[in-house]
C-alpha cells in the first residue's frame, strides 16, 4: 500500500467524527487537523466564522506528527481563504532543522510540502475528494469480488462439468479485470483530471523536475501518485512555465522563493491575480525568503520589497523547532513557545503565549527567564542597572 493510500485513508478516518460535529476549522476546536470536506461547501463560511471567534485568543498546540502538521497547516489556511475571500495571500513555515544546514530549506521540508499539497487541494477543490473515495470504493469492490470468485474456484475441479468449465473461462477473464482495478488503485488508466488546478512554483526547474517525477500525480495508477491529478508543477524564471496553461488555476503555491526570484514572483502573483480574479482562492507562500542581504539587501530595495508584499502576508501556519523546545502558530490563534519536558503532558511545557510573531532573541529571552537564567526586567523591584548588567554578562558567555 502506498504512502498516499495510507496518508489519504488517514485523512478520511480522522474526519469521520466530525460528520456530527458543527466545526469544520478542526484545529480550533481540537487536535484533530482536518475538516470535514464533504460538507463544507454549503455552510462553510457560517461554520469557520463561527470557528474564528471561537479560535483567536487560544493557545496553540503542537503537532502529533509531520503528517499532522500538514493537515493542520492545510485546514488553517483553507479556514483563512473563506474568511477573507478570493485573492487572499498568506504563508506557511515549517523548520524542524534546529539550526542544523546539512540539507538546504527545501530538501528537509519537502516530504512536509508534498503531504501540505496533497491535504489543501483536497480541501479546497471541489469534486477532488470525491474522486479518490470512488477510486478507493471501486479497488475495494474489487479485491471483495475478486476474493469470492477465488473461494469459489476452491471447489472440487474433478466435478468440474463443461458448463461449469464456461462459467470458469469466465471467471478468468473477470479476474483480470478485477486484478487489473487493483493494481491501478480504482484509477481508470485513461482518466485525465478537467477541473481546477493547483500549481507550484518551485525556485528552479531542476526541483521542480524532480518533484514530478517523485510525486507523480498523473501516474495511471492512484497508488503511485503521491499528490492529486490536480497539482501542477512550474519554476521561478523557468522556460516550460511560460508555456504553460494556467486558466484553471484556483492555487498558487510558492515554494522557498529565494531573494534572487523575488522579481519573478511578484510578477507572477500580479500577472495571476489580474488574470483570474475570483477564480484564485489562495495564493501560499511556504518558506519564502525573499530578503537577502546578499541580493536585496536590507536598505531601500529590501524595505520596499517588504512592504509591497511579504508584510501583508497573514501567517496561517509557523512551526519551528528549536534545540529546547518549539515556536508554533495556527491562524488565527496565538504563538506559543514549548519547551521540552519529560513530566508534562505530550513531552513539552506550555512557556509563553503571544498575540505576534516573537523575534529570535525574544524567544531565547522567554526561555532564559522562564528557567531561572536570568531576571524578566518587567518582574524585577530595583537593582535595575545591576539586574540589566547581570544578564548581558550571562548572554555574552553563551556566545
Amino acid at each position: 500500500m502506498s504512502s498516499f493510500l495510507i496518508f489519504f485513508l488517514l485523512y478520511i478516518i480522522r474526519n469521520i467524527h466530525k460528520l456530527t460535529s458543527c466545526y469544520a476549522f478542526a484545529p480550533l476546536i481540537s487536535r484533530s487537523p482536518v475538516s470535514n470536506y464533504y460538507n463544507v461547501q454549503s455552510n462553510s463560511k457560517h461554520i469557520l466564522s463561527s470557528s474564528f471567534e471561537e479560535g483567536v485568543g487560544k493557545d496553540t498546540e503542537l503537532p502529533d506528527s509531520l503528517e499532522d502538521a500538514a493537515m493542520i497547516a492545510a485546514s488553517s489556511c483553507y479556514a483563512f481563504s473563506i474568511a477573507s475571500g478570493p485573492m487572499s495571500r498568506c504563508r506557511v513555515d515549517f523548520d524542524t532543522s534546529i539550526g542544523d544546514e546539512t540539507y538546504t530549506t527545501l530538501k528537509s521540508s519537502t516530504e512536509f510540502m508534498q503531504k501540505f499539497v496533497s491535504a489543501l487541494c483536497y480541501e479546497s477543490i471541489p469534486g477532488l475528494a470525491e474522486m479518490r473515495q470512488d477510486e478507493m470504493m471501486r479497488c475495494a469492490n474489487a479485491r471483495s469480488e475478486l476474493r469470492q470468485i477465488i473461494q469459489e474456484e476452491q471447489v472440487d475441479r474433478a466435478s468440474i462439468t463443461q458448463e461449469q468449465d464456461g462459467i470458469e473461462t469466465e471467471n478468468s477473464s473477470r479476474k483480470k479485470q478485477l486484478e487489473e482495478i487493483i493494481i491501478n488503485g480504482g484509477r481508470d488508466p485513461s482518466f485525465k483530471w478537467t477541473g481546477p488546478t493547483a500549481r507550484i512554483y518551485f525556485p528552479d526547474e531542476g526541483s521542480a523536475a524532480l518533484a514530478r517525477r517523485d510525486w507523480n500525480p498523473t501516474a495511471s495508477s492512484a497508488d503511485e501518485a503521491l499528490v492529486p491529478p490536480c497539482v501542477q508543477f512550474a519554476s521561478c524564471g523557468g522556460v516550460q512555465s511560460s508555456f504553460q496553461d494556467s486558466s484553471r488555476d484556483v492555487l498558487v503555491f510558492y515554494f522557498c522563493p529565494r531573494a534572487s526570484e523575488a522579481e519573478y514572483v511578484e510578477k507572477t502573483l500580479y500577472d495571476a491575480e489580474d488574470t483570474l480574479c475570483d477564480q484564485l482562492a489562495l495564493t501560499i507562500f511556504v518558506n519564502p525568503l525573499l530578503v537577502d542581504m546578499g541580493v536585496t539587501g536590507f536598505g531601500m530595495a529590501g524595505r520596499m520589497l517588504r512592504e509591497r508584499l511579504i508584510d501583508n502576508l497573514q501567517s496561517t501556519y509557523y512551526l519551528r523547532t528549536l534545540q529546547w523546545g518549539a515556536l508554533t502558530r495556527v491562524w488565527p490563534k496565538q504563538f506559543t513557545i514549548w519547551q521540552e519536558d519529560d513530566d508534562a503532558d505530550g513531552g513539552y511545557k506550555l512557556l509563553k503565549s503571544l498575540d505576534r510573531m516573537p523575534s529570535n532573541p525574544e524567544v531565547e529571552d522567554i526561555y532564559d527567564y522562564e528557567n531561572g537564567i536570568s531576571v524578566d526586567p518587567s518582574q524585577q523591584k530595583g537593582l535595575g542597572f545591576l539586574n540589566a548588567l547581570g544578564d548581558f554578562v550571562n548572554g555574552m558567555t553563551r556566545l
